[in-house]
């Protein structure tokens, strides 16, 4: 086998021109790029299980170190693969770089909360949420793929999170349903309409009659991104059993909201995903003619920012007065991040930017604008991640 004997200025080399050039009109340093071979991979253990940590570190022939500045997390070398190992295919751990962490982290979780994350897949973040939430309150994951999301119900029943989670197929722009909020002694039934029973796995015949049906109108591309939100999940502590149909998909009214809205919002929005130093290294097989499409095509870009701007509008719109939104994006470029900021800053008068009070022991830095924060390989040896925090006044 032929060794690659070529140095990191080297190997900085074969990245296109193009490239370099986006990343240094963004005001990137490219280098950052060449810590994609030592920037560890990270791993979370599910809270009392860390007395397991000798066995999986004998199972995987690797020490886990520590992670100073966020609890149950640890790091290794970024060559270890955990997927075939016991402990994670019996669900104790879960991998999730420390970056997403921190951004979940700044939510600042508390037991009874209810949350969204209204781009919940892959679910590495939506896991941590849960394990953060406790044993009350609720987290509801939205996602417009359905396959997407069908992987995070995949991950709450391997990891047996599930029974404070609902997770819905919707576009996150428009997605306008409420938590459940149902106070003691009050019914959920409302008439002759359909309720709720146990979760699982099989839907009745008449939903799949249906479906089918649906699919047959309106094809099978259009199919996954319907309208209407599509409860695909739903937990045995949502407040959803007993639930009538009617009521769960009963939109949130804006004078609603202030009082009966989330208490914390995730919004990890869409993005070119350039801050990924993993994710960028897959394009030396997919083709760089693929990079210059997904990554470096300015009409794409104008439509990602544009959709940026939405989630985070209508994410703020779903948050109740005085609750808490992050938003990231694991782009790197100020127009995904600093600048959608400032738009959404002026178009919300209730919105303010606030501190991440955790983050003066965080290794990273400081974005454009005071309050945001930039991790990034060479700074933080994580991926790169933007992060900022809002809060709604009460007006």
């Amino acid at each position: 086998m032929e060794v690659d004997e070529s140095s990191p200025e080297e190997k900085m080399l074969q990245l296109p021109d193009s490239f370099v050039t986006f990343l240094i009109q963004n005001g990137l340093d490219p280098a950052i790029y060449k810590q994609s071979d030592s920037t560890p991979r990270y791993i979370r253990i599910k809270p009392g299980l860390e007395h397991h940590v000798p066995e999986i570190e004998a199972e995987i022939n690797c020490t886990l170190e520590r992670l100073s500045w966020l609890p149950n997390f640890y790091f290794l070398p970024p060559d270890i693969r955990i997927a075939s190992s016991k402990a994670y295919q019996d669900g104790k751990i879960y991998g999730i770089d420390a970056a997403s962490g921190a951004a979940v982290s700044a939510l600042g979780i508390s037991s009874g909360d209810h949350v969204l994350d209204l781009c919940a897949a892959p679910g590495a973040k939506l896991c941590f949420i849960l394990d953060l939430l406790g044993s009350s309150g609720s987290v509801t994951g939205v996602d417009i793929a359905k396959h997407r999301l069908a992987a995070c119900r995949t991950m709450l029943l391997k990891y047996k999170l599930g029974e404070h989670c609902r997770l819905f197929v919707a576009d996150g722009t428009t997605f306008s349903l409420p938590p459940v909020r149902v106070k003691q002694g009050e019914s959920t039934l409302e008439g002759n309409s359909e309720v709720y029973k146990e979760w699982n796995s099989r839907r009745p015949w008449k939903e799949r009659k249906r479906a089918l049906k649906a699919k047959e109108t309106v094809g099978p591309q259009l199919f996954s991104r319907t309208e209407d939100p599509e409860l695909i999940f739903y937990g045995s502590e949502t407040g959803v059993i007993g639930l009538s149909k009617d009521a769960m998909y009963r939109k949130m009214t804006d004078d609603g909201i202030f009082e009966g809205g989330y208490d914390k919002v995730l919004v990890d929005a869409e993005c070119t995903h350039d801050g990924s130093i993993r994710h960028i290294q897959k394009f030396e097989q997919w083709g760089w003619e693929t990079l210059q499409r997904r990554v470096l095509d300015a009409e794409r870009t104008d439509e990602i920012t544009v959709l940026q701007l939405q989630l985070l509008t209508n994410g703020f719109r779903l948050l109740k007065a005085n609750g808490s939104l992050v938003y990231s994006t694991c782009s790197l470029t100020v127009a995904q991040n600093e600048d959608v900021v400032e738009k959404f800053l002026s178009q919300n008068t209730s919105a303010e930017l606030v501190e991440i009070g955790p983050a003066k022991d965080w290794p990273c830095r400081s974005g454009r604008i005071p309050k945001t924060l930039r991790f990034d390989p060479s700074t933080s040896c994580t991926s790169g991640l933007f992060v900022a925090k809002f809060t709604k006044l009460a007006m």
